[in-house]
């Protein structure tokens, strides 16, 4: 491989997504579009209580029905075997393990699969199967002061940490600061809905699916129907969206075990209603935080109380109270993530698990104590900022938050800032400033890659990476490029496939880090041979690399994204109506490869924050223990008309760790937004609001305004 001339770095310029042109017209086919010869269509079947028994699944007439080729459920489904650890470090989620038994857990629990011909005869069968139960009485209500909560540690961050004496800290202090902040019941709602279709191909089972990570399914699968790994390939090319809920779930079991039992392709799709109660949700979060602080600001006692809820069959914590252990310190430093067991679906990971609802009662909180202080919000963060990780004594490897304050402060506007709350009318709206800080882990997770030397002078490069709709596949085109000292137009990046090896799952803001490593290893590799082959034909040449050595070979260190928010809103003292005029994220998330889709996902998060601010709250009906409005009809998300002027952009902030220096971005830019928003609200109206969303019923209740500006709360 030469060159005459040098060939012009293509990480850190801006690139249209390479099979951008393939989804715009449609060429792009997704796990549902995929077309299967002898397809038959499954339906899912949900409980309608919350909890109970199945006393009945009367089948015989729906297997009369025009074709119907079965219905499966507990008495008659293939069994599985769901003791296990899987690949995240803990069992799985029960509702997998498919039609097992005859308990209902919660509403939504899966109880039947209609399999038909077609689509709508498989959906025309479901909605006529007649299931009976024994209902029992049923536990949905999540509150703060239940009894029966407690501290769930395991294979997530630690359930309590704690340094020094808390309640004397609070004595000495100042300044204190006891507050509660409330986050509702969230939902991810990709884009495109979870579809799988599964068939058998000469003794090997393979699943064409959407999902985060292909291996991650592939092992799940193997160890639930007690099958051999290399006997399972699954494929997942394009992904429309997943946000941490496309990882396994029930209609993939569901279409194997139809596959199975028909021996033919199946496929399960599941509808938006359905999943609402079987695809995960962040759960709700009730968080106390105390905060004592010196007249300066400097905090002498930091304390984070998060409460999630979980089912009553799976653990899962929603581990609010992370975000403080990364981003303040004090002598008195305590944390702890609890959760209380419900009738309820599991709730699962959901963009920036932990740090967003975590980061708006923390730089709420922050704010308040601000103005309790007398002090410039920025101004008491940066008196705050620490030297090393406050729990974990670690080094930061980079921690880049006061330039993102820095810069976003001046492009924002933010020195012409009148701190004084309620001042600013345009005719009855008034108008108001924010900011708060972001943080979000950056790891990285062993992987594996193959890079080939083709015939016609192109690399061909493999790895079961999954672009979700980040850009991901275009990001490692150009890493690719880079490593091999061509231009991108002779790189072509596959992805999406278990059988290219084992990777990282697209999730934790840890994919494309662990890819680029893996594929720059390989390709570094590849280079270096091809130069010692001179006058030998290149082509079938390939290097495979496997990260696990060089991740496991890293010095201990605290390893984040950082950002800094600000946000502009309007609040309508008539009718309560928040809107938010303009948004500015500054982010300092190592090297950004591509600068068209970083900026996009950066804008996604940040809007996803004014959707979390004032709109999104998935209510549960006490009564029946199910969702109400359980689409997106009834579950408002911010849509363009919520959607101001959102600018982000960056500081440098290269990651001297790893081999491209990058860090994950697809989640920072969701955290800290809700509290900005929710921080100029207040400056606006001169009222808090701890209990999101912001909606207008809450304001117009509130009340606030320049003749009212006693910092008053809601």
């Amino acid at each position: 491989m030469t060159t005459t001339t040098p060939i012009k770095a293509s990480v850190g310029t801006a690139h249209t997504r390479v099979e951008g042109r393939d989804k715009i017209t449609g060429t792009a086919r997704y796990s549902g579009d995929i077309p299967f010869t002898e397809l038959a269509h499954g339906w899912l079947v949900l409980s309608t209580v919350a909890r109970g028994r199945i006393r009945s699944v009367e089948d015989a007439p729906v297997l009369g029905m025009p074709g119907v080729l079965t219905v499966l459920h507990h008495q008659n489904a293939p069994r599985v075997d769901s003791d296990y650890i899987g690949m995240l470090g803990a069992p799985p989620d029960p509702t997998v393990a498919l039609f097992q038994h005859d308990r209902v857990p919660f509403a939504g629990w899966p109880v039947a699969l209609v399999v038909a011909e077609t689509s709508e005869q498989a959906r025309e069968a479901a909605e006529a199967l007649v299931v009976t139960y024994e209902e029992e009485p049923h536990d949905v209500a999540f509150s703060g002061g239940r009894p029966d909560t407690y501290p769930l540690d395991g294979h997530l961050p630690p359930a309590v940490t704690g340094k020094g004496n808390l309640e004397s800290e609070l004595a000495a202090s100042a300044v204190v600061l006891d507050a509660e902040y409330t986050t509702p019941q969230e939902h991810h709602s990709p884009m495109e809905p979870h579809a799988a279709t599964a068939h058998w191909d000469s003794g090997r089972l393979d699943v064409v699916d959407s999902n985060q990570g292909a291996t991650w399914v592939v092992g799940d699968l193997a160890k639930l129907f007690s099958l051999d790994p290399a006997s399972v390939r699954v494929r997942s090319e394009h992904v429309g969206g997943g946000f941490g809920s496309k990882g396994v779930r029930a209609h993939q079991v569901a279409a194997v075990m139809a596959a199975t039992v028909l021996q033919r392709p199946v496929r399960v799709v599941m509808t938006r209603r359905q999943m609402f109660s079987l695809v995960g949700y962040r759960s709700p979060t009730v968080q106390r935080i105390r905060l004592g602080a010196g007249a300066d600001g400097r905090l002498r006692a930091l304390e984070h109380r998060s409460l999630s809820l979980t089912s009553a069959v799976h653990e899962f914590v929603e581990p609010g109270s992370v975000s403080s252990r990364v981003m303040y310190d004090a002598d008195a430093h305590h944390t702890v993530n609890r959760v209380v067991r419900l009738d309820v679906p599991t709730p699962t990971w959901m963009r920036a698990p932990g740090e967003t609802p975590g980061s708006f009662a923390l730089e709420s909180a922050l704010d308040e104590l601000a103005e309790k202080c007398g002090i410039d919000p920025i101004a008491l963060r940066a008196r705050n900022e620490p030297e090393r990780g406050p729990v974990s004594g670690l080094p930061f490897s980079g921690r880049n938050l006061l330039a993102c304050f820095r810069e976003g402060a001046r492009r924002f506007g933010w020195a012409d800032r009148d701190p004084r709350p309620g001042l600013r009318r345009e005719g009855r709206l008034l108008l108001g400033t924010g900011t708060a800080a972001a943080s979000f882990p950056a790891g990285a997770m062993p992987s594996t890659a193959a890079v080939t030397a083709e015939a016609d002078d192109t690399f061909t490069v493999r790895i079961s990476a999954s672009d979700i709709g980040t850009g991901a596949r275009t990001a490692l085109t150009l890493l690719a490029a880079d490593a091999l000292e061509v231009t991108p137009d002779r790189v072509q990046v596959h992805i999406g496939d278990s059988d290219f090896g084992p990777a990282m799952i697209a999730g934790g803001s840890m994919g494309t880090r662990s890819w680029s490593w893996a594929i720059k290893i390989a390709a570094d590799e590849l280079r270096e041979r091809l130069a010692l082959s001179t006058g030998i034909p290149p082509e079938g040449i390939t290097v495979r690399s496997d990260t696990a050595e060089a991740i496991g070979a890293l010095a201990p260190k605290e390893r984040h994204s950082f950002g800094a928010q600000f946000a502009e809103v309007a609040v309508d003292t008539t009718t309560g109506e928040v809107r938010v005029r303009r948004m500015l994220g500054i982010f300092a998330a190592g090297r950004i490869v591509n600068p068209l889709t970083a900026r996009n996902q950066f804008v996604g998060g940040m809007t996803w924050g004014i959707s979390m601010a004032l709109h999104e709250e998935a209510v549960r009906d006490q009564a029946s223990g199910g969702l109400v409005g359980a689409d997106l009809a009834g579950y408002h998300v911010a849509t363009h008309a919520d959607v101001p002027l959102i600018e982000a952009d960056w500081v440098d902030d290269p990651d001297p760790d790893d081999p491209v220096g990058i860090k994950g971005i697809g989640e920072v830019g969701i955290v800290g937004a809700a509290a900005a928003i929710a921080n100029a609200v207040w400056h606006a109206t001169g009222v808090r609001h701890r209990h999101l969303p912001i909606r207008p019923d809450r304001v117009l209740m509130a009340g606030g305004g320049a003749a009212d500006t006693g910092g008053r709360d809601a």
